[in-house]
């Protein structure tokens, strides 16, 4: 039997993955869950929830699969009882980084986010891995960050990580800085928004014009799969240059011109502090 490892909220919608994903890599693991329909989830899955005294108890590692809004008040109360040299593993990077972690020198605390399976994966004829946009079935690459601790918590920190995301393709090392511009910076104050902009253009295009929404659909949807493999390089980027001129236009419409603060420390932390604090 591996290392204990207790995971908090082990029958929510993240935790149940990762916990069952612990349990088949090895890990010795304690299932702490508080909600009975996430409990009999698990010992449906043949998962006995655990006590928190007990799963706390001699643990190696801890993992927060909690809501961000919640990983201050539930740090608060189990930091303090840790022994030192337990590997607190937090899958988000917010609440680190807003400064709602418990100030404790003998602990290390460990940040670990999946990337998700990537948009252009052609090598994989699996139905099940191709329908998988999320991660666990198909293979995806994660990011990793040691906010704290000794040097060599980083490869059990990974370790743990890889086991709870796995298949994994590679693991990238970052500092909590750079993951909190990744997340929530890069994948939704950036991202996201600009996903979320489309399907309004998409929107717009049916109800204020006319426009038949399975046409608008196709259109955009097969302009999206063009361009992304464009500008991401996955095919030879040849736009006309009547198109790069346009695109340039349509930048100064619908961008703000200092849109690049979104990625910077002081906006990526005011957006964690909203995150982590509700």
């Amino acid at each position: 039997m591996g290392e204990r490892v207790a995971v908090l909220g082990a029958g929510g919608k993240m935790g149940f993955r990762v916990s069952g994903k612990l349990q088949r890599a090895g890990y010795d693991l304690r299932a702490v869950e508080i909600g009975e329909p996430g409990r009999a989830r698990l010992r449906a899955a043949g998962i006995e929830p655990a006590d928190l005294d007990d799963a706390l108890r001699d643990a190696a590692a801890v993992v927060l699969a909690i809501p961000d809004s919640a990983i201050a008040q539930v740090a608060a109360e189990i930091v303090p009882r840790l022994d030192p040299g337990t590997i607190v593993v937090i899958l988000d990077a917010a609440a680190p980084y807003a400064g709602v972690l418990p100030e404790r020198a003998d602990i290390t605390y460990f940040v670990g986010h999946p990337c998700h399976p990537p948009l252009y994966a052609h090598d994989l004829t699996d139905p099940d891995q191709r329908a998988d946009v999320h991660g666990g079935v198909a293979p995806q690459s994660i990011v990793c960050a040691l906010m704290q601790g000794p040097e060599e918590h980083y490869d059990r920190g990974r370790a743990i990580c890889e086991a709870m995301w796995s298949p994994i393709i590679r693991t990238h090392r970052v500092t909590l800085e750079q993951l909190a511009i990744l997340e929530p910076g890069l994948s939704e104050m950036v991202a996201m928004a600009f996903i979320d902009a489309m399907t309004e253009a998409l929107d717009e295009c049916v109800e204020r014009y006319g426009i038949p929404r399975e046409a608008a659909f196709d259109f955009l949807i097969g302009h999206i799969n063009v361009e992304t493999s464009m500008w991401f390089g996955f095919t030879p980027k040849v736009p006309s240059d009547a198109a790069l001129r346009l695109m340039r236009f349509a930048k100064s419409v619908v961008l703000q011109p200092d849109w690049r603060q979104a990625l910077s420390p002081a906006k990526v932390r005011e957006a964690s502090e909203l995150i982590a604090r509700g």
